[in-house]
Formats: structure tokens, C-alpha cells, sequence
């Protein structure tokens, strides 16, 4: 049998074209769809849909990374999507990244409208509110997943989901659980609260600390949290939403933790305390 040719050679071709133009926001916007690269992101992609309708509507491989993810290929021409061969020119021309993993998706944008995740009544959610980093969003939606949390919620003052580095950092998690986007933080924060979650705002100058909210067992109900800003944390008006600002205490000398990192910690505590039978209290205490 012959070997497989790339049946995209040029970057000039109309499709690699528009597949280009996603890397910037107001094409996504326009066109309703966004870049999902490497085999992770892509095998997550070809598994998912809603409405009916497969997320993943095309997929640019190299013939040698078709030939390596051959199951990945597979399943995005079971999910109807359109399979192109193409060769590594055109994929890195697509790609977003420095070294391009041979696979680039194109989605159809899978928000969730924020009602609907408030009609489920979530348990765990993580509001991003004014967070401007997208490697950051992705690594929170990330932690959230991995936590268990029921839904992510993107304020309109954050970063795009789907900006390219967000997806990637997100690891696929942006596939994995409902995420809704541009719920202005005091929309945000009055839907949650009525759909029966207490409202946690995660600051390191909060007066609430972690730790003790665990030990008293206050943390085993519904839960949203409020993160803010990797710079200046969250403004005032977004904190005085809260039913509580809260802090991860600092146990060494560092002078603080890194937005994803505060997160995954507040998260897991949740996670933990909402696990136990009966709330969550220190082993130490008496």
C-alpha cells in the first residue's frame, strides 16, 4: 500500500485560511468556533456534543500524526467530522503553538447558557471573575474538573474560554463539564446564591481562614467560588457579594500562591468537605 500524501499543501487554501483566523477573537466570535490542538484536546473533542450535534466539525492531521493517533482519527470521522491530511507546513501555519503536535480541531463553541447551570441546582462551581490570563482560565476549568466541580462560570470582565491558550490549558477539561461565559459577577453571584450555593470569595486578605471554615464544618453545603485577578486579586464590589472572603493560610514564608494553585486548594477543600459524612473537621482537633 502506498503511503498516505498530505492533501493540504498550501497555507494559501481557503480552508487553512479560515481555520487561521480563529486564533483571533472576533473571527471565533463571528464564526462560532474555536482551535482545539494536540491529541488530548482533540480526542476530547471528537467525544463530545450537544444538542445533537457533534462538537468537533473538522480536524487538520499530519500524515505522520494520523498515522500515530490513528484512534483519535478514527473517532473524528465517526463524530462526521472532515478529516484533512495536510502536510506539517500548513499544520504549524494553523497551530497556535511553537511545536505543533500534528492535530488542530475546529469546534463549534459549547458554552452553556447560565441559567441552564443554575437549573441544575450545581453542588461545586468556580466563578472567574476578572481573570485576564488565559493560561490561568484553562488551569482553574482544569482543577475544577479534576475537583469535581459541576460547572465554571466566566464573568463578562474575564478572559475569552476559548482563546487558544485557555483551551490548552484547560487540557481538555473545557469538554468535560459546563462552562458559561460573559454573567456579570453580580448576576453571577445573586443566581447562585437563589440556586441554594453559599458564596466563598477567595482573597488572601480575607478575614475568614480556610482551615478554621474546615474545622468548624461550614463547608460541606453547596459552594460557588469567587476568584479574582492574578495581579490585584478581586475588587471591592465583587467581594462584598460574598457571604464570606476567605484566605488559604500561609503556613511558610512565601509571600502568597498563584491564582491556579489558590484555587485548586479552595476547590479540594470543598470537594473534600462535601464528601464527608459529616462536614469536614481537622484531624488535630479535639
Amino acid at each position: 500500500m502506498a503511503p498516505a500524501t498530505p492533501e493540504l499543501v498550501s497555507p494559501r487554501s481557503p480552508r487553512v485560511t479560515a481555520a487561521r483566523r480563529l486564533a483571533k477573537r472576533n473571527f471565533r466570535s463571528k464564526e462560532r468556533l474555536f482551535l482545539a490542538e494536540g491529541p488530548q484536546a482533540v480526542r476530547e473533542a471528537a467525544g463530545h456534543g450537544s444538542d445533537g450535534r457533534a462538537t468537533l466539525v473538522e480536524l487538520f492531521a499530519t500524515v505522520e500524526a494520523a498515522e500515530r493517533h490513528a484512534d483519535i482519527v478514527g473517532a473524528a470521522r465517526d463524530a462526521g467530522a472532515r478529516v484533512q491530511l495536510a502536510s506539517e507546513q500548513v499544520v504549524a501555519d494553523i497551530s497556535t503553538t511553537v511545536t505543533p503536535q500534528g492535530l488542530v480541531g475546529v469546534c463549534r463553541f459549547l458554552d452553556t447558557p447560565f441559567e441552564e447551570v443554575l437549573g441544575r441546582r450545581p453542588r461545586l462551581v468556580a466563578v472567574l471573575a476578572h481573570v485576564r490570563d488565559p493560561g490561568n482560565a484553562g488551569t482553574v476549568l482544569r482543577c475544577a474538573d479534576a475537583a469535581g466541580a459541576e460547572a465554571v462560570v466566566l464573568t463578562d470582565a474575564s478572559v475569552d474560554l476559548y482563546n487558544p491558550k485557555a483551551v490548552r490549558a484547560s487540557v481538555g477539561s473545557l469538554f468535560h463539564l459546563p462552562v458559561a461565559v460573559g454573567v456579570p459577577a453580580d448576576r453571577a453571584v445573586a443566581g447562585l446564591r437563589q440556586a441554594g450555593a453559599r458564596i466563598l470569595a477567595a482573597d488572601g486578605a480575607g478575614d475568614r481562614d480556610l482551615d478554621e471554615e474546615l474545622d468548624r464544618g461550614a463547608m460541606g453545603g453547596p459552594t460557588a467560588w469567587v476568584f479574582g485577578n492574578e495581579a490585584w486579586g478581586l475588587p471591592e464590589e465583587t467581594r462584598a457579594l460574598a457571604d464570606a472572603v476567605v484566605r488559604v493560610p500561609i503556613h511558610g514564608k512565601a509571600e502568597s500562591l498563584n491564582l491556579a494553585t489558590a484555587a485548586a486548594v479552595c476547590l479540594y477543600a470543598s470537594a473534600r468537605a462535601q464528601r464527608a459524612p459529616a462536614g469536614c473537621r481537622s484531624v488535630t482537633g479535639n
